[in-house]
């Protein structure tokens, strides 16, 4: 038995950690995850997240996100820590509970680093891919979730949550560079990432989602 991985991307402000935990309500309560774990197909429900998915991770997402005072992280200093983490939640979490039946709600993975460090940090591409490659052995998504909003409405919203993290306090060009990232990838990748239109008002969002994510279950396990 194989679970799924399913991701949620988008700029900062579209409100994927919002989205995420009202669709693993959703998949609760409207039955779907009962069905599927009395027919055998699913044994968990789990949400997760990148970085800061594993207790390594934690450590590293304090470095990334964090104030780094008189010295900088470097573009593929960043790069390569947001690799680390990767690696060390591919190998010891995701990996290790797909095989065991469960669907992971994941918050960002790897398309988020072809976006923010290709894009936005004007990183060689293919290294990146290479990179991804390295860290995730092959593991991909089975559905991308891209949350797509003006980069300005989305950081107004991070302002108004409170102090701004390292990434978020980029200037505004880089955030735009990441925005097309997304759009670029979505794009190239449409049978994966399912665009979602974040301008809409919170529960309008989480309808266009159930309704994708409907669609994938019925594929996905003939019900």
């Amino acid at each position: 038995m194989r679970g799924r991985l399913i991701v949620f991307e988008g700029v900062e402000g579209c409100g994927k950690t919002t989205q995420l935990e009202k669709l693993r309500q959703w998949f609760v309560e409207s039955g779907w995850f009962a069905k599927l774990l009395a027919q055998g197909q699913l044994q968990q429900l789990i949400t997760t997240r990148e970085p800061g998915g594993t207790l390594l991770g934690l450590a590293i997402r304090q470095l990334l996100m964090g104030q780094t005072g008189q010295e900088p992280i470097q573009d593929r200093a960043e790069l390569l820590l947001f690799a680390a983490d990767r690696a060390q939640h591919v190998e010891g979490f995701l990996r290790p509970h797909l095989e065991q039946g469960a669907m992971i709600l994941c918050d960002r993975y790897t398309d988020s680093t072809v976006a923010y460090q290709g894009y936005g940090r004007g990183l060689n591409l293919s290294l990146i891919a290479q990179l991804n490659q390295l860290a995730t052995q092959g593991l991909e998504s089975d559905l991308t979730l891209w949350l797509d909003l003006d980069v300005e409405i989305g950081l107004a919203r991070s302002r108004r949550r409170g102090t701004l993290d390292r990434i978020e306090q980029s200037d505004l060009a880089f955030h735009q560079r990441v925005q097309q990232g997304f759009a670029t990838l979505a794009h190239t990748y449409p049978n994966r990432i399912v665009r979602i239109d974040a301008s809409a008002a919170e529960q309008k969002v989480a309808d266009q989602i159930q309704i994708v994510l409907q669609q994938r279950l019925a594929d996905w396990y003939r019900v």
